[in-house]
């Protein structure tokens, strides 16, 4: 018999592990390989921090009257177009990662001192559904840094070739590189197979 589950637990633990797995993208990356662009709309790893405690700080933060202190300056209405979503020259990763550990302590503070059904209002939303729960913000941010923490396996993989979960490869078959090309080459053919392209 499974013993019973505590949502408003549940939903921490997955919000940790998407910020832990995260996080975990940028272990051993030169600086330039932590902060490249690498889709034509400019993901890169540091970025995707960045943004990421950013929100984390508004939702869990702002959005139940419980300000962090934190001066978030690309989040302001003058703040460039996705400045969020990038660090610049003068922004270090050592300064970026200390925000994201400020930015995940006060989420967790958040979190462990309202119950579930705790109200807020999220003030960037349209203000006929701007009035949330604790449940709902945990569901979207949850949500959210899982998304990111998917882009983040991507961006890492094309940068060295680094896969998996948390650790590298430590939740995919146990196999060398030419297993990794015979199997991309079977796709490729299905693929093609199936657009009907020539073969």
């Amino acid at each position: 018999m499974s013993t019973p589950s505590d949502p408003k637990a549940d939903l921490h633990q997955y919000l940790r592990e998407a910020r832990d797995s995260l996080l975990t993208k940028l272990d051993g990356l030169s600086e330039y390989d932590a902060r490249r662009p690498l889709t034509p709309t400019g993901t890169n790893l540091l970025g995707l921090l960045k943004h990421a405690a950013s929100v984390q700080l508004d939702y869990l933060g702002e959005t139940f009257g419980r300000p962090s202190g934190e001066s978030i300056p690309w989040l302001a209405d003058d703040a460039e177009t996705n400045a969020d979503m990038w660090a610049t020259a003068q922004e270090s990763r050592e300064e970026i990662v200390a925000f994201y550990r400020r930015s995940a302590a006060h989420a967790d503070a958040t979190v462990e001192a309202l119950p579930l059904d705790a109200v807020g209002r999220v003030p960037w939303w349209p203000e006929d559904r701007n009035e949330v729960t604790l449940h709902r913000v945990l569901v979207h941010l949850a949500t959210e840094l899982s998304r990111h923490a998917g882009h983040a396996d991507i961006v890492r993989e094309l940068v060295d070739g680094s896969v998996g979960l948390r650790r590298p490869g430590d939740n995919l078959p146990d196999v060398d590189g030419a297993w990794w090309s015979a199997y991309r080459e079977r796709l490729e053919r299905a693929a093609r197979e199936a657009s009907g392209h020539d073969a």
